[in-house]
């Protein structure tokens, strides 16, 4: 995972503010780089994921692509968007031609990373994204590779 000084954390308490703070990452963002995006159901990876989007001059709408699993859309590079939940596991992950996501050409957020264990690049990002008692949601970038 890239190496921050300390972790990077943020409050949300709308899918507004959660898309914004994914918008402030994607302008950070160049090609080569992977976001994994951890969280519970329902937590806002795919808000934060269309921030990132955005921030990477995305004009095009980006939806879930929770069954079509990978979607490419043109930015200021390419942005590519996996969503894992219904994989079964990395063989299906590689049957995929999942590789390209990983190619160097463009920006990668993969949903799930946690069904592919071992298989993100070593200098990805983490960012978990935890839902509070009161609705908000704690988003923290840190380094270190998905568990």
């Amino acid at each position: 995972m890239k190496t921050v000084d300390s972790p990077a954390e943020g409050l949300s308490f709308s899918a507004e503010e959660t898309l914004s703070l994914g918008e402030a990452l994607g302008r950070s963002l160049k090609p080569g780089d992977v976001v994994a995006l951890k969280g519970s159901l329902g937590a806002g990876k795919t808000c934060f994921a269309k921030g990132i989007a955005l921030g990477l001059g995305v004009r095009e709408e980006v939806t879930s692509p929770s069954y079509t699993i990978i979607s490419e859309y043109e930015g200021n590079c390419p942005f590519r968007h996996a969503d894992l939940y219904r994989l079964k596991g990395i063989d299906e992950f590689a049957l995929l031609g999942a590789d390209e996501l990983f190619d160097g050409s463009g920006v990668s957020v993969i949903e799930w990373p946690e069904k592919i264990p071992g298989a993100l690049p070593p200098d990805s990002f983490l960012v978990e994204i935890s839902i509070g008692e009161d609705g908000r949601r704690l988003i923290r970038q840190s380094g270190g590779p998905p568990k």
